[in-house]
């Protein structure tokens, strides 16, 4: 079977599948900025480009990894993980034997198992929600890698506070034409990182990078040219899902994979704790990173799994308390404990496992909340059910009307879930949380959070979810629930001051749905306004046919007087008339949130998940 491609053409065509341009090859190796503008749709021909010398000297550094995943191991001592500031020992593994061989028997029997499934029994047109000429059209196409690229700032100046530091932004990428059907959460992981320049007054230009997260399945699927592994959100539907179980362990079995070295995708978030910058997936352990603070080049460095304590995988939305240093996570799963709860020390030691056999059905559960004393984990509506795929015919992940939402109370430092405490609270079904903390003498617990009113369409059809930020409080004596809307425009992706995680604060930042996932504005809510009618204080829309993603909250440690909002608001916006693309920065405390700075991008950066901000300081204490 031939092998499929990646390449650019314009956005109108590549909304048109009946356009004459659609699916061709235009390139863009030499392209002026304007290129930039291009969408990527995916075609069958070969492409041929023209490396710049940083693209080769990159390409060397990254040998090693063409035929061989390494996994960071910490040193242990006295089976204890030593402090993760000693030197990582990574460790080669072998490659897969069919990636050697891509035209052995094995190899071709797999594929043309595969081409009968996506071609007579799960066609992608009979799905319209996961066909990839619907689902990778406009900026949610994929986009090549780019190599450290300069950008100007074509407006206003960047703030003290974020010089030398870098915002990364983590989101799905597919390096290859799918197969079959494709869904949006299914992408290779792309980190975009834009390298500000140290002072203000250099002279030096932003830093632009994209590149892959080399994980294990990117590996093996680049070096076999075409996919491999299946897609989880979409591949396992019905009878054509256990036929694609049954093709992956013929793969399995024959040498061309080893789900043991993970088959995540490291496309959701990014956290840096003990010194190393980690790109997270939930269905896979992390995968080390490294932004150079000099050059902007981001590189993989492998799979970590904290000397051999952290198995299976781990949330992509980790909780960093900003007092301690401590990180809080958890993973989840389809079989018994179907959540463990863990906890890193700020050297990155992992404390033991706490299995929470509480929870009696496997859920959709991607993100919590921590507190100075408590973590607490929402059950929603999204569960697990693989028999339906078997009985049903229909997919393994979905929503059950039936089932009432609870959330989950533990002590944060517990050994066991003793005292795990669950609060039902109908209706109220979350994705993300923003923040939680204790009041009244730790009697009651406050989170903060969107609640997602259409649950059953969070998976498939995204653009018709709306999310109603609420604040909720628990009284842990008396075990009442109480709960207040804050906004009633549609807003997700909410972002704090990172200071105030785990304690009590008053603003938060939020993507606005336009609609979801794309994100047409920010909208800053004050909580403590909450009872008092809508919260909004402060909003920025980005104008027609601009959308962006996920806002960051930087503070300002710098020239700032110490208030929780005195900062900036960061994210990149996409202009879909034009194709531009903007490193966009915010006054956090103006009441139209003021852009201060805007940094053209020489390329475009694809809707994507959630990003982070580290800072100069950060960038230079990385670990090698």
């Amino acid at each position: 079977m031939k092998s499929m491609r990646l390449s650019y053409i314009s956005p109108a065509a590549s909304a048109d599948p009946k356009n004459p341009s659609y699916g061709r090859k235009k390139n863009t190796s030499a392209a002026p900025p304007s290129a930039a503008a291009s969408t990527t749709v995916l075609t069958s021909p070969p492409v041929t480009t023209t490396r710049t010398p940083k693209q080769t000297e990159h390409e060397e550094e990254q040998l090693v990894a063409k035929t061989n995943t390494k996994r960071i191991v910490t040193a242990t001592t006295n089976g204890r993980a030593a402090p993760s500031q000693a030197p990582s020992r990574p460790r080669r593994r072998p490659a897969p034997t069919a990636v050697a061989s891509a035209a052995s028997l094995p190899v071709t029997f797999c594929n043309a198992l595969e081409e009968v499934i996506n071609t007579f029994i799960d066609p992608p047109a009979l799905r319209p929600t996961v066909d990839p000429r619907n689902v990778l059209t406009s900026n949610f196409a994929p986009v090549d890698e780019l190599p450290p690229t300069p950008c100007p700032i074509v407006r206003g100046a960047i703030p003290r506070c974020l010089a030398g530091g870098a915002y990364i932004r983590n989101g799905p990428n597919p390096q290859h034409l799918p197969r079959g059907p494709h869904h949006l959460f299914d992408g290779d992981g792309m980190l975009h990182s834009l390298l500000l320049p140290s002072s203000p007054s250099s002279g030096d230009d932003p830093v632009l990078c994209s590149r892959y997260v080399q994980t294990y399945k990117y590996l093996v699927e680049r070096d076999a040219g075409a996919p491999v592994l299946p897609n989880v959100f979409s591949g396992f539907h019905g009878v054509a899902g256990m036929a694609r179980g049954a093709v992956m362990a013929a793969r399995v079995l024959t040498g061309q994979m080893n789900p043991l070295e993970g088959v995540g995708l490291a496309n959701t978030s990014l956290a840096y704790f003990a010194g190393r910058l980690y790109a997270l997936g939930e269905s896979d352990l992390p995968y080390a990173v490294r932004v150079d603070p000099d050059t902007g080049e981001v590189t993989t460095h492998g799979r970590c799994d904290f000397g051999g304590h952290l198995v299976m995988g781990m949330t992509a939305h980790p909780k960093k308390d900003p007092v301690t240093g401590e990180l809080f996570a958890f993973r989840y799963g389809p079989v018994p404990p179907f959540v463990t709860y863990f906890r890193f020390d700020p050297a990155g030691n992992k404390a033991a496992d706490v299995p929470i056999f509480s929870v009696q059905q496997p859920s959709f559960l991607h993100d919590f909340a921590i507190t100075e004393r408590y973590a607490i984990f929402p059950e929603i509506q999204i569960v697990m059910k693989p028999m339906d795929m078997v009985v049903g015919g229909g997919s393994p992940v979905g929503s059950d009307p039936g089932k009432v939402p609870r959330l989950g109370v533990i002590p944060r430092y517990a050994t066991d879930e003793s005292e795990m405490r669950w609060f039902e609270v109908p209706g109220f079904n979350i994705m993300h949380s923003v923040n939680a903390w204790e009041e009244a003498g730790g009697e009651e617990l406050v989170l903060v959070a969107p609640n997602v009113l259409s649950i059953e369409h969070a998976l498939e059809r995204m653009e018709l979810v709306h999310a109603c930020v609420e604040k909720v409080r628990i009284n842990l004596r008396t075990g009442a629930v109480t709960r207040t809307p804050l906004a009633a425009g549609n807003f997700d992706f909410g972002v704090i001051n990172p200071a105030c995680l785990g304690r009590c604060n008053r603003y938060g930042y939020f993507g606005v749905g336009d609609p979801m996932p794309k994100i047409g504005g920010v909208a800053k809510l004050d909580f403590d306004r909450a009872g008092a009618g809508d919260c909004t204080v402060a909003r920025r829309d980005f104008g027609p046919g601009c959308f962006a993603g996920e806002p960051f909250f930087v503070a300002d440690d710098v020239e700032g007087d110490g208030n929780e909002d005195d900062g900036y608001v960061v994210c990149y916006v996409h202009d879909e008339g034009t194709g531009e693309n903007r490193f966009v920065v915010m006054d956090a405390r103006s009441p139209d949130l003021e852009i201060v700075a805007e940094v053209q991008l020489p390329g475009r950066v694809p809707y994507g998940f959630h990003g982070l901000f580290v800072t100069q300081a950060e960038l230079r204490s990385q670990h090698q």
